[in-house]
């Protein structure tokens, strides 16, 4: 579904990606971690349209997506969860899962996919005359999940869902995003914390300093050593 081919992405006089290939399929979900500055978020913002390519490809369905506008990917069907949510604090609930559907004009399937949200999460539903600002941090992690989803994407690319949020919230977003996946949505997952993201996921990808150093199915690199010492505390 999404084949990221040896990409190279240059701010200023630094590298943050030198040569990454990445491969997401159909209804999976794929980690990557790596350390704060590894060049995590980088990829994901390579991959919607954010931040421009020195070098290599990206493929999703078929189509070659890398210098495409970036919604013109949300309408092929790619959406962005970002770090740090990125709300619209003085919006509510509702407003801010409608602001995802912005590009779509069918009636019937936002109402679908807005009662399917809220399905999800409950909250959100008792919420939704409420502004953003006014909910905790985990209820604002959902909203951030739930807006990427009210645009129906095919792929979604989640960053840092578990970030600020305790052991109890973790969990629990950790499983809404089985959940999801188990549906069919295919999800690139990034996470410092690598045993959620490789309890979640088929197939993982380490970035270290913009490079991939290793990859595979996530039983194998919960096994590896290297693994085990730098990311798993073990």
């Amino acid at each position: 579904m999404l084949h990221i081919d040896n990409i190279k992405v240059q701010y200023g006089s630094i590298e943050a990606l030198k040569g990454v290939s990445i491969d997401v399929e159909a209804g999976s979900v794929t980690s990557l971690i790596g350390a704060n500055g590894a060049g995590k978020s980088t990829c994901l913002r390579a991959v919607s349209g954010l931040v421009p390519l020195t070098s290599g490809e990206i493929w999703f369905d078929s189509k070659r997506i890398d210098g495409m506008a970036p919604e013109k990917i949300v309408r092929l069907g790619i959406s962005h969860v970002p770090e740090g949510k990125r709300l619209f604090l003085e919006m509510s609930v509702f407003d801010n899962l409608m602001t995802g559907a912005f590009l779509r004009n069918d009636t019937d399937g936002i109402k679908r996919d807005l009662e399917r949200i809220y399905n999800y999460f409950p909250v959100l539903r008792k919420a939704r005359n409420r502004l953003a600002s006014n909910l905790s941090g985990g209820e604002q992690q959902m909203l951030a999940i739930g807006r990427g989803l009210m645009s129906n994407p095919k792929l979604l690319l989640l960053d840092e869902p578990s970030l600020g949020l305790s052991p109890v919230l973790t969990r629990e977003v950790g499983l809404i995003i089985k959940r999801i996946a188990d549906e069919g949505f295919a999800i690139l997952l990034i996470e410092q914390n690598a045993t959620l993201a490789l309890s979640l996921a088929s197939k993982g990808y380490v970035l270290e300093t913009g490079r991939i150093v290793l990859e595979g199915d996530t039983k194998q690199l919960r096994d590896n050593e290297h693994v085990k010492k730098a990311y798993l505390g073990i």
